[in-house]
């Protein structure tokens, strides 16, 4: 698929503005061999060359496809706080915005985009747990962090400022330049890289530098619409149970039916 006329000509500009001949700029962005058939509209920008364009020159992505007029974000290696805060226009108070899955993939890229959450719900909870602190919610996606987070379920996350906040071993919504992932955190011996854990053992591990994630939440509560459906350790129990009860009735069987010497 070809690229539009306005992509190309802001990719061509900020190669250009940095001095780069195509061939450098492919290596820097891991392109194969140049830039020459993205300038020439016969290859389109994928998801990777975007995000490598905000990472590493601050390149805001609306901007690159025509759709907003500031051209750079400020984005500061380490700095994991809020981008943006919402705040209720009624009552001038801080309020939680709730983003859904599909939100989700649209989030990296919009991350200080103030209008882009406005399309958002939003509200407020009247409760101590959620004051003091900014906090929003994101939706779980896919079984990597079962049995403790279900699919659809909510991960209700407090913002933090920095890697001084992150504990290890808790959950945390981790917002990179191309994805949301809610997972454990632990750190490294190495200061520059986490590691990132999911609940569900079938999934390994993922060890991601700090320089590539753009927000850490804290999560701290969840919201679910499951609450009379059994959890999966109470499955797992009930099976246990029925297994149990099947063993004592074969034991019985076998009891009443063997042979009587006389």
């Amino acid at each position: 698929m070809a690229a539009s006329s306005i992509e190309i000509k802001h990719f061509k500009e900020v190669r250009e503005e940095n001095n780069f001949t195509q061939a450098e700029f492919a290596e820097i962005l891991g392109i194969k061999n140049s830039t020459a058939d993205i300038e020439r509209g016969r290859t389109k920008l994928s998801g990777k060359v975007v995000s490598e364009l905000l990472r590493q020159f601050g390149i805001n992505p609306l901007w690159l496809f025509g759709d907003s007029g500031q051209k750079y974000l400020k984005i500061s290696k380490g700095d994991v706080s809020p981008k943006v805060v919402t705040v209720d226009r009624n009552t001038d108070n801080e309020n939680i915005v709730m983003v859904n899955q599909k939100a989700a993939a649209g989030y990296p890229h919009n991350v200080q985009d103030v209008e882009w959450y406005t399309q958002l719900p939003a509200f407020e909870i009247p409760l101590p747990e959620f004051r003091n602190a900014s906090y929003r919610g994101f939706q779980v996606e896919g079984d990597s962090m079962l049995p403790n987070y279900r699919p659809g379920e909510w991960v209700m996350a407090k913002g933090i400022a920095g890697m001084e906040e992150v504990n290890n071993n808790r959950v945390y919504v981790v917002v990179m330049y191309d994805s949301v992932l809610i997972k454990k955190i632990q750190r490294l011996p190495d200061p520059s890289k986490l590691l990132l854990i999911s609940l569900n053992e079938e999934y390994l591990p993922i060890e991601v530098k700090l320089g590539d994630i753009q927000e850490l939440w804290q999560g701290n509560s969840k919201l679910t619409f499951n609450i009379d459906n059994p959890s999966e350790n109470g499955l797992f129990q009930q099976l246990q149970q029925s297994m149990e009860d099947l063993k004592k009735e074969l034991r019985q069987f076998k009891n009443n039916n063997s042979p009587k010497i006389s």
